[in-house]
């Protein structure tokens, strides 16, 4: 089960309550019952990507996706994973291709899925394809920093 609901509901990992996240602010998001960081997995498209992705203060995991995709269902829960483990140190945004043609095309996305890293509003890292997802954590370190294992008693 993903730790994502819709309607912007993240579950905690750590004590299991829902909280209710935004797809945008700054900062990172953190459980209101235990405090800790919670994965902030949410969704964008062409008319509010500037905001939940280009102004995020994390570095941002972009999933550009389509619904009729067999590798990005089988991608999913890897990216599901990676945001869960690097929880406070990066935000998992999913993007249907299909449902956002500007960004299609402003982005040249010719494959699903396409990931990209944004930072500081800007793609440092982009890759297509699905992957396993040690390859994944890797490619992901390399592109923001290994961040270790997240202190959550900030």
């Amino acid at each position: 089960m993903s730790a994502a609901a819709p309607g912007g509901t993240i579950r905690c990992p750590h004590c299991g309550k829902a909280n209710r996240v935004p797809s945008a602010a700054r900062g990172s998001v953190r459980c209101g019952n235990c405090h800790r960081s919670l994965p902030w997995i949410t969704s964008a498209g062409d008319d509010d990507f500037a905001e939940v992705v280009e102004r995020a203060t994390l570095p941002v995991l972009v999933d550009l996706w389509a619904t009729w995709c067999g590798p990005c269902r089988m991608v999913s829960p890897a990216l599901e994973q990676l945001a869960t483990e690097r929880a406070g140190h990066v935000k998992l945004v999913k993007v249907d291709v299909d449902a956002a043609p500007r960004l299609s095309q402003r982005f040249e996305v010719q494959a699903v899925p396409t990931l990209m890293v944004v930072r500081d509003g800007q793609v440092i890292a982009r890759q297509a394809g699905a992957a396993p997802l040690p390859a994944l954590r890797t490619w992901l370190d390399n592109a923001i920093g290994a961040p270790g294992t997240p202190d959550d008693r900030d």
